[in-house]
């Protein structure tokens, strides 16, 4: 994966999380040329790099039936559990496990230590949302999702890391919104018959009964939320 988009999908991942923030990297200088040589990169190795260029804008076009916001539409993983919020059809799919590279902010409540530690084995599921009704204005947080074991007695959530490369070694997004996703009014039209797909990571507990609770808010033209017209909806499954 290139860098270029790799640092496009973690702003989307950090504003997912209400943690945006932007970071810029420059050298000093040029690479000196060897003596005899040149600094300049070999023809072939310039064409390559365009025609990879080319290949990952392809790739980051949605297709016909996607909204024009959204990632490439992701359908990895063994569905666990399908869900209606009003007209909207939510699948989870579990797609793989992995480590965590750091320690999660949370912390228990009684011994003070992560909820999350760093090499804690953690599972990615997958949403496949489809509208099955009239199109619908969301805001930025979409169809927000957010899973939950049966035996979790935390009273705040479960935590996920986001590592760019563990999303897409598992073929899946971090995030919903595209590298020209994101707009100003913050409306995100989701159409009749219209499909996107979000991963999300949390601590591995095999063979647990979860609960995944949903909502998705409308807005106005201006981007403000419509709360008394908020959709919910529930599913249950089985991490295995």
């Amino acid at each position: 994966m290139r860098h270029a988009r790799s640092v496009r999908r973690s702003v989307a991942a950090l504003a997912c999380a209400g943690l945006l923030s932007l970071t810029a990297c420059s050298g000093d200088s040029e690479p000196e040329a060897k003596e005899g040589g040149s600094s300049e990169a070999p023809a072939g190795d310039i064409a390559e790099d365009a025609a990879e260029d080319t290949a990952e804008d392809a790739e980051a076009t949605p297709a016909e039936g996607q909204p024009d916001w959204a990632y490439p539409l992701a359908t990895a993983g063994e569905l666990i559990s399908t869900f209606e919020v009003g007209d909207i059809t939510v699948e989870v799919h579990q797609v793989g496990t992995s480590t965590a590279d750091r320690d999660g902010t949370f912390v228990d409540s009684e011994t003070k230590e992560p909820l999350l530690a760093e090499g804690d084995e953690i599972v990615f599921v997958n949403y496949v949302i489809t509208n099955n009704g009239d199109p619908i204005d969301l805001g930025p947080s979409l169809v927000k999702i957010t899973p939950r074991y049966d035996d979790w007695t935390q009273l705040i959530g479960m935590e996920g890391v986001f590592d760019i490369e563990q999303f897409d070694e598992l073929g899946v997004n971090i995030g919903a919104l595209g590298p020209d996703g994101y707009r100003e009014p913050a409306v995100y039209t989701f159409d009749t018959g219209e499909t996107y797909s979000y991963a999300q990571n949390f601590i591995y507990q095999k063979d647990s009964p979860i609960t995944f609770t949903a909502e998705a808010v409308p807005v106005d033209a201006k981007g403000e939320m419509l709360l008394r017209k908020r959709l919910d909806g529930s599913g249950t499954g089985t991490i295995r």
